[in-house]
């Protein structure tokens, strides 16, 4: 049996950081300021971008922009209660769309 959320802290969890560290990062931010606002360290940030973690996973383009809209916010300051709330939404999200059921 594996339950839903252990995918969630597998796969989206990781998969979701990684795309907004390489978005913040195009974006012009620096590793440590990107590991700052997400309130990761700055190596975990490198092993997103070099695809060492968060492998690439392919989700719904409405998921992708919600991802891309949160990585925007969280380059211009957004406040965490709001970078968290944004976050579980992006989840709630892809729960919604059905990819965790055909990763289930």
């Amino acid at each position: 049996m594996r339950p839903p959320c252990e995918i969630v802290v597998q796969k989206v969890l990781p998969a979701i950081r990684s795309e907004l560290a390489r978005i913040m990062i195009e974006e012009g931010l620096p590793q440590q300021q990107v590991a700052n606002r997400l309130g990761l360290s700055k190596a975990a940030i490198s092993q997103y971008v070099s695809s060492k973690r968060g492998k690439e996973v392919s989700f719904p383009s409405d998921i992708e922009e919600n991802i891309n809209e949160l990585a925007l916010n969280l380059i211009g300051n957004m406040a965490p209660n709001d970078a968290v709330s944004n976050l579980c939404a992006v989840c709630k999200g892809i729960q919604m769309s059905g990819w965790l059921c055909k990763e289930h």
